[in-house]
């Protein structure tokens, strides 16, 4: 099939690959040419374990390639396999949080103008952005509009098809999802976006065909449903911490119930990254909208806001509020493992309150460092945050270690020699990551979110 994607951020650049590897046409469209010449070389603007190779082998196949105009894309298509196929138009660009918490749609609403202004064949867009209910109806309009001011006629419809992709296993999701939703009145766009869809369905179930307005809320209820599950668990580990009890006995028995099921029931020291505070927010202002007050939403917000304190807070505690000679060890800065993302990472709260009472930080993370030289711009210059290139680097002459991200080679870690390059053997874990047995045994104080 012939399928343009206009964005080639994390959803976009994932979609296009994916899509293109299964033998489809796709164009992807970002008017960014200093990104897209990168693409062209294999340089990929984001961090995802095997994306480099999907995108590569799309490219030599000459199943995927790049554009920096719609315009452009549509031109270079060739016609349609069959008669009855349309191009399909996948918008796939940014929508920020606006000032009041909603999402600002005004990426979506210049792409739908821009098709409306270049469409010269029939086609199917397709939301893949996630976005407010009724934004189907706000780019059907748009285009429709821009129709108009051209007094012709192309037929088109407008779809949703949200993504569910987890940064660090987006792969894994988009060639094994656990569904494929697809918001649309359309028997035609029904039809050809379930054949675009039938390689990566192994179950019927899999593929759900839902109204439009449906599709749109479901993406933003999934995300809220999953920030609840991790505020509840953070409340549930305060708890556990006044009554001196394991959190993650607790869990383990709250997860043991088919009912419920384990999954995001993990304490920490908050969630983070470009979905979940984002989304949450969002949906807030959704319910909001229409005269519902999302009592529950708002926990959950007001939750995650104070458990990104939490790390601090016992630092302070045990070491006191005026930290000024103090030194401390963080490691990871990503907002969790297998991607650089630091959007709402739990690591820039903790630095920045680490540094405004007085410490200085040596932090580490095995892909996040450069992006963290870009958000910590201010205190690197200021000489009071260094990034190490090494976990271990990162420890010499540290009061502390704190563990804000769960990365792997952090767990396989050698305490002895972690022991041995701290002042003092103090741990706190934002994660309940690493082994408290074991590092207890070592010597060490360890502190993790509802451990006894």
């Amino acid at each position: 099939m012939n399928v343009i994607v206009v964005g080639t951020g994390y959803v976009g650049l994932v979609t296009g690959a994916c899509l293109a590897s299964k033998g489809n046409r796709v164009i992807c469209v970002d008017k960014d040419q200093i990104k897209l010449d990168k693409l062209k070389d294999g340089v990929l603007p984001i961090y995802e374990p095997g994306l480099d190779v999907v995108v590569h082998d799309a490219v030599a196949a000459g199943h995927l390639s790049f554009a920096n105009r719609l315009s452009q894309a549509l031109t270079d298509l060739p016609p349609p396999a069959h008669d009855d196929q349309r191009t399909l138009i996948f918008i796939a660009v940014g929508t920020p949080q606006g000032e009041d918490g909603s999402a600002d749609l005004k990426y979506v609403q210049a792409v739908a103008r821009e098709i409306g202004q270049e469409l010269k064949q029939p086609a199917i867009v397709i939301n893949k952005s996630t976005v407010p209910v009724g934004t189907a109806d706000v780019v059907k309009g748009e285009i429709a509009w821009q129709l108009f001011q051209r007094k012709t006629f192309i037929d088109f419809e407008v779809a949703s098809n949200p993504e569910f992709l987890k940064e660090g296993a987006a792969l894994d999701d988009f060639f094994n999802p656990d569904r494929i939703v697809v918001g649309t009145e359309s028997p035609a766009a029904r039809t050809q976006l379930s054949a675009l869809y039938e390689p990566f369905v192994s179950r019927p179930e899999q593929l759900m065909i839902v109204g439009v307005k449906e599709a749109e809320l479901i993406k933003y209820a999934s995300n809220a449903m999953l920030a609840t599950r991790i505020s509840f668990m953070n409340e549930i580990a305060n708890v556990c911490d006044r009554f001196g009890i394991d959190v993650e006995q607790v869990r383990g028995g709250v997860g043991a119930d088919s009912r419920i099921g384990p999954a995001f029931l993990k304490p920490g020291c908050g969630y983070g990254g470009s979905c979940f505070p984002k989304d949450v927010q969002a949906l807030v202002r959704i319910a909001q909208s229409v005269g519902v007050e999302p009592f529950v939403l708002n926990a959950v917000e007001a939750r995650n806001k104070k458990q990104k304190q939490h790390m601090f807070q016992n630092i302070a505690v045990r070491l006191g509020n005026n930290l000024h000679g103090r030194q401390f060890a963080v490691w990871g800065l990503a907002f969790k493992p297998e991607t650089d993302d630091m959007r709402e990472a739990s690591s820039i709260e903790l630095i920045r309150a680490l540094v405004g009472a007085g410490a200085k930080v040596v932090a580490h993370d095995p892909v996040a460092g450069e992006m963290a030289g870009t958000v910590f711009a201010d205190l690197i210059h200021d000489g009071q945050l260094r990034i190490a290139n090494d976990a271990m680097d990162a420890l010499e002459g540290a009061d502390a270690l704190a563990l804000v991200t769960e990365w792997g080679e952090y767990k396989a870690a050698d305490f002895a020699a972690v022991k041995a390059s701290l002042k003092q053997p103090l741990v706190f874990d934002g994660r309940n990551h690493l082994p408290m047995t074991d590092l207890k045994a070592l010597g060490f104080e360890y502190v993790g979110v509802g451990r006894r």
